[in-house]
C-alpha cells in the first residue's frame, strides 16, 4: 500500500470533532465481529475482561500526532504487536479514564498532568476476550517518557493525517483458531499497525471525519 498522508489535521480540531459529537457510549460496540459476523459479540456466552487504553493525541500545531507502543515479545496477550497504552481496569479505578491515564503513566511514563481526556468510543469487543474502553485525549507537548521495560520496547508516533486518510486503511486476514479472520491494516513505513489497534483507528475515523 503506497503511504499517504493528508495536511491541516490540528489536535484542536480533533477535539471539537469529538466533543460536538459527544462520547455515545450506549450506541452499539464495535469489534473484531464488524468484519467477522457472528464470530465475536459480548452477548454469546463469553465472560469478557474489562480493559481500557488511551489514543493520545499530541497538539503539535498544524500537524497533531498520535503516541503508539510496541508491545515486548514476552508479554502474554498481543506481543509483540502495536497499540496503544493501556490494559486492565482494577478494581480501584473509578471510571475508565482512570484506568487509561494510570496504565498510561505504568507503561510509558506519560505523566496525566499532560493529558486532558476528551471522549470514549463505544466499547470495542474483541476476537481475544476483552471489552475494551478507547479514551480519547489531549496531550500537550512537553512531556517525557519513561518506558516500562517488561511491557514496552519502544514508542513512536504518527501523524493523525496518515490516520484518517481512509487511502491508508487496508483489510488483511489470517488464520487463527482455524478459521480465517479478517481486520484492519495500517502500514506505516516499517510498522505495521493492524487488528484491534487498527479497528480503533477506523472507529476514530468513521465516527469524526467522515
Amino acid at each position: 500500500m503506497t503511504m499517504t498522508t493528508l495536511k491541516g489535521f490540528t489536535a484542536s480540531d480533533f477535539r471539537r470533532r469529538v466533543l460536538q459529537e459527544g462520547e455515545g457510549v450506549a450506541e452499539r460496540e464495535n469489534g473484531d465481529h464488524v468484519l467477522n459476523p457472528g464470530v465475536v459479540l459480548s452477548g454469546n456466552g463469553i465472560r469478557l475482561k474489562d480493559a481500557a487504553v488511551l489514543i493520545p493525541v499530541i497538539d503539535d500545531g498544524n500537524d497533531a500526532r498520535v503516541i503508539f507502543t510496541q508491545r515486548t515479545a514476552t508479554l502474554r496477550q498481543h506481543s509483540g504487536q502495536i497499540s496503544f497504552p493501556g490494559g486492565g481496569i482494577d478494581a480501584e479505578d473509578r471510571t475508565p479514564e482512570e484506568a487509561a491515564l494510570r496504565e498510561t503513566e505504568e507503561e510509558i511514563g506519560l505523566s496525566r498532568s499532560f493529558v486532558e481526556t476528551v471522549g470514549r468510543l463505544p466499547d470495542y469487543i474483541s476476537g481475544t476476550g476483552f471489552r475494551i474502553k478507547p479514551v480519547l485525549s489531549v496531550v500537550r507537548p512537553g512531556f517525557d517518557l519513561t518506558l516500562n521495560p517488561t511491557e514496552v520496547d519502544e514508542v513512536f508516533e504518527v501523524p493523525l493525517s496518515f490516520l484518517m486518510d481512509p487511502a491508508n486503511h487496508g483489510r488483511g486476514s489470517r488464520i487463527f483458531q482455524g478459521k480465517e479472520r479478517f481486520f484492519y491494516e495500517m502500514p506505516y513505513g516499517e510498522r505495521y499497525i493492524w487488528g484491534i489497534t487498527a479497528g480503533i483507528v477506523r472507529t476514530i475515523y468513521e465516527r469524526f471525519y467522515t
